[in-house]
């Protein structure tokens, strides 16, 4: 009987630390976590289908069974701040996940391009800043990077949460880090932050499948996202058709057919950025650049499936093998691998031409000339050693459409792969910053901005709050009155949180930096946003922003401007009267500017001759100057206003 035991012991040890092994609770669940305050506590998980798993956070109990696919969810009740406490998973079978250290207060999700993803160590006085960073009710998690062409239930590699400290800090985002820091001072609950952002990612790529086919502008390109993953071989034939469409209604000809006539010429043979090539025309170039070469294959090569190797290409290419496409990709660090069926290839001269667009910094091919080749079924590889021509495309001819699977510039991706993976966390609030990449087709980013906004409320909840940070400066100020991408979408930032009553702006008009798009002054955007959450959030009876225009209104040969949320009056820095203000008539082109004066909580302008004076402008260009505040040395944004009627007595 012993010797029995002893065995079922032996055999059953192996088991249970199995079972301990096993996850219960999803990932976004762990160790120094933060849950949201005063709203029921949604939980789930994966566990054994059909099994009945037990949560029980301190005393409080509840029960949940997973589905046939082993997945359950539940909800805990509404708990008030406080901690730490511990979250205990279970199932009958003696499964059990432990969670150490859990807070209840206030969670924050923090996401958007660059300037959301931008960390610590990069803004100003970030030595100091670092040291400091001593707040263990401040806790961090970061969404891994992840981009996926359908919804994910995981998160694309492992993340914890961390206690705020000086080593952890450093790499975190500042703008999230520093705003929770300044809210800290007035509400003073545990804070729970997550980033999900990515850089140079555009509003498209953050917004679901469903949500964006409202749009009603993506369709066809949706329904080949769709055949992408399901075969991204058969896609990229399709996708390529639908870039070939574009170009015939904006270039000329048919680059990517073999021989295509043209005004090609010789590249260097080491290729890399352009602007290394000593030609004029592409230093500093943001544009288009088609390339092409070609290669000799034998009959036994052209009859194998193949894969066509180009390195890293900065930032996008399209590419096409003997006039058919192969494929698309984005990203600067991505090398580029397409696979070749057989049949796409042939015995004899094939050809391979890419148009690469790139539109930040240093373009091109930027692998060295072993990255490009044609590797073989049977492990031979041949190098992409003929020479290679070029032929730069005219910046009037604009920008391509991106491959819906691109990561940052694509459809639905980052969603799919970041934000899906949060299930319908419970949040006191998201903060987002966003815009950038979306500035050169400018005009559709209301639509979009409105889709998100749905969208997102419909997985966090039906009013929880948005708050946006507003684009800041960036690039040389004006001379004279222009059109302007960044101004259009910052009007769309302005405009959706006005129509919104759970939603707050922070305007960082004054606080960008003219060479670089990444302002290191996080510090005052935390505060700024701070300032929004106290208002919108927490029904602090203090203005959400600086001044903001009500409305603008006829008056004799002048227009009057009227301002809310002013802190006594209006004021200008600098001047005795502001600048940047433009009169407009309906016509691009008609906007002049014109002098203004102060009068309390209002603006008066005079009306240009000749101008049929029908909507204002107020700091309408990328980067322009902007002198109007108030007593609280907070900006009034850029903003353009249709011209009323003044009202008879």
């Amino acid at each position: 009987m012993k010797v029995l035991v002893a065995t079922l012991s032996t055999l059953l040890h192996p088991l249970v630390a199995s079972a301990a092994d096993v996850s219960l609770l999803h990932p976004v669940f762990q160790n120094h976590v933060v849950l949201q305050r005063d709203a029921p506590i949604r939980l789930w998980g994966d566990a054994a289908p059909g099994a009945r798993v037990t949560v029980q956070l301190e005393t409080t109990q509840v029960q949940a069974r997973a589905d046939r696919q082993g997945h359950w969810e539940t909800r805990l009740p509404a708990h008030t701040a406080g901690g730490p406490y511990q979250l205990k998973a279970s199932t009958a079978k003696g499964v059990v996940q432990q969670i150490d250290d859990v807070l209840i207060g206030d969670v924050w999700l923090c996401s958007g391009q660059s300037n959301m993803e931008l960390q610590v160590y990069r803004t100003l006085d970030s030595r100091s800043e670092i040291a400091d960073a001593d707040h263990p009710n401040i806790r961090m998690f970061n969404v891994p990077k992840q981009s996926s062409p359908t919804p994910q239930r995981s998160f694309g590699g492992t993340a914890t949460w961390q206690r705020t400290t000086p080593e952890t800090v450093k790499d975190f985002s500042a703008t999230c880090y520093y705003f929770a820091r300044e809210l800290q001072k007035s509400v003073q609950v545990p804070m729970g932050l997550i980033t999900a952002s990515w850089g140079g990612s555009q509003l498209q790529a953050w917004i679901s499948e469903k949500a964006l086919r409202a749009v009603g502008e993506h369709g066809q390109t949706l329904d080949v996202l769709t055949r992408y993953a399901a075969d991204p071989v058969a896609a990229a034939p399709r996708w390529a058709a639908l870039w070939e469409t574009w170009w015939h209604a904006h270039g000329e000809g048919e680059p990517w057919q073999p021989d295509a006539p043209g005004d090609w010429q010789n590249a260097p043979p080491a290729l890399g950025a352009w602007d290394d090539w000593g030609v004029p025309q592409l230093v500093g170039f943001n544009g288009m650049v088609w390339y092409r070469t070609s290669i000799e294959l034998t009959q036994a090569q052209a009859a194998q499936d193949a894969t066509l190797l180009l390195g890293p290409v900065d930032e996008m290419d399209q590419t096409w093998v003997n006039g058919h496409g192969v494929g698309s990709g984005y990203g600067a660090d991505q090398p580029r691998r397409y696979s070749l069926p057989r049949g796409r290839l042939h015995a004899g001269r094939n050809s391979i031409v890419l148009n690469v667009l790139n539109a930040y910094r240093r373009g091109g091919l930027l692998g060295d000339a072993q990255s490009r080749a044609l590797q073989f079924a049977d492990g031979s590889i041949l190098a992409l050693d003929a020479p290679w021509q070029y032929r730069i495309v005219p910046r009037s001819v604009g920008a391509p459409p991106r491959a819906p699977w691109s990561s940052a510039a694509g459809l639905t991706t980052l969603y799919n792969g970041m934000i899906a993976p949060l299930g319908h966390l419970s949040l006191r609030g998201v903060l987002w910053y966003q815009g950038e990449s979306n500035v050169v087709d400018a005009a559709h980013y209301p639509a979009l901005l409105s889709a998100w906004r749905h969208n997102w409320r419909q997985r966090f909840g039906a009013t929880v709050p948005l708050l946006l940070v507003q684009l800041a400066n960036y690039g040389t100020p004006p001379t004279q009155p222009t059109e302007s991408g960044w101004a259009q979408v910052r009007e769309a930032q302005r405009r959706l949180v006005a129509d919104d009553a759970h939603a707050g702006l922070a305007v960082t008009i004054d606080i960008g930096e003219r060479y670089d798009i990444h302002p290191a002054n996080k510090q005052e955007l935390g505060r700024r946003l701070s300032r929004a959450a106290r208002h919108v959030v927490y029904g602090q009876a203090i203005p959400a922003s600086g001044p903001v225009p009500r409305n603008a209104r006829r008056e004799n040969e002048g227009v009057r401007i009227s301002f809310d949320d002013v802190d006594t009056a209006l004021r200008s820095y600098g001047n005795d009267a502001p600048i940047g203000f433009e009169v407009c008539g309906d016509a691009i082109g008609s906007c002049r500017y014109t002098s203004a004066t102060l009068s309390g909580r209002e603006i008066r302008l005079r009306i240009p001759d000749g101008v049929q004076a029908t909507r204002v402008r107020y700091c309408w260009a990328d980067s322009p100057v902007c002198t109007l505040y108030d007593r609280s040395g907070l900006p009034a944004g850029p903003f353009e206003l249709a011209i009323t009627a003044t009202p008879s007595p």
